[in-house]
């Protein structure tokens, strides 16, 4: 079983302990980091303003963790 939700030991820039590390996050994981509902995700994910998800099994996806966290940075950085 995957634990997609595990945290991964962080560096002082809240970066992953290894450059090779890759953690996933299920749907409820991005949700609860983005503050954004399914079809938000999926409407950016069409319009191509957020990243996609990766097939993790037969009926399973899963984002990658640096890909949303990298999103989320972008947007505090965009003009308010």
């Amino acid at each position: 079983m995957l634990h997609s939700e595990k945290p991964a030991e962080a560096s002082q820039n809240g970066s992953s302990s290894s450059p090779d590390e890759v953690t996933f996050l299920r749907l409820s994981g991005v949700k609860a980091m983005t503050g954004l509902s399914k079809s938000c995700l999926y409407l950016l994910i069409r319009e191509k303003s957020f990243p996609a998800p990766v097939r993790i099994g037969n009926r399973a996806v899963a984002w990658v963790r640096s890909e949303v966290r990298q999103w989320a940075l972008e947007r505090i950085g965009a003009p308010r």
